[in-house]
């Protein structure tokens, strides 16, 4: 129970480094939303998408979508 919720306190943490954009595609790309439909919404082009996609990734320390997903299951960004 400890370590889970130092894991939790830190993840918190690192969700608090990302920037309101970055939260924001955050939000849409673990809805499901292609980078695409991404890009649409919040008015870049669908690499500027992909790029924060790759820093969101890299500054929560998530591989993949999967684990992105799992993350914000976690901190009470989404519901399973």
């Amino acid at each position: 129970m400890q370590g889970a919720l130092k894991k939790r306190s830190k993840e918190a943490g690192a969700l608090d480094s990302l920037s309101a954009r970055e939260r924001e595609v955050m939000e849409l790309v673990v809805q499901g939303r292609t980078s695409k439909e991404i890009a649409r919404v919040v008015g870049v082009k669908p690499a500027t998408v992909d790029t924060y996609r790759s820093r969101i990734m890299a500054k929560l320390d998530v591989p993949d979508i999967c684990g992105l997903v799992r993350f914000a299951i976690r901190q009470g960004m989404l519901t399973p």
